[in-house]
């Protein structure tokens, strides 16, 4: 098994910063990817951003130029640095694993950016 334990969300307005931390224990060998997924109210989940365990990245057509995923191996935790954040940003947003073919999920945090 491998838990997620996710920091960072709250409340920021229109245009301000947040990151976003998730921590990953347990068996975190083989980890494949990380990342992250959101979900407004009424819609489906959707990827945010992910990166693989050797760097690559992926993002969102909505978020790229204004967040970044990052990771340190060393303490095993992905970051999500979001910048210029929108109203339209706002949902709970959830860390992701995939070890081989197993998904991990975290509780999930709530951002939300008033306008």
């Amino acid at each position: 098994q491998v838990q997620l334990v996710e920091s960072g969300g709250g409340l920021v307005q229109a245009g301000g910063s947040l990151r976003l931390s998730c921590a990953a224990s347990g068996i975190i060998f083989n980890i494949n990817a990380m990342g992250w997924y959101r979900q407004a109210p009424g819609k489906q989940r959707e990827l945010v951003a992910r990166i693989t365990s050797g760097g690559s990245t992926d993002y969102a057509d909505t978020v790229k130029g204004r967040f970044t995923i990052s990771r340190d191996n060393a303490k095993n935790t992905v970051y999500l640095q979001m910048n210029s954040l929108k109203p339209e940003d706002t949902a709970v947003y959830y860390c992701h694993a995939r070890r081989v073919t197993s998904n991990f999920w975290g509780q999930g945090t709530q951002v939300t950016v008033s306008s």
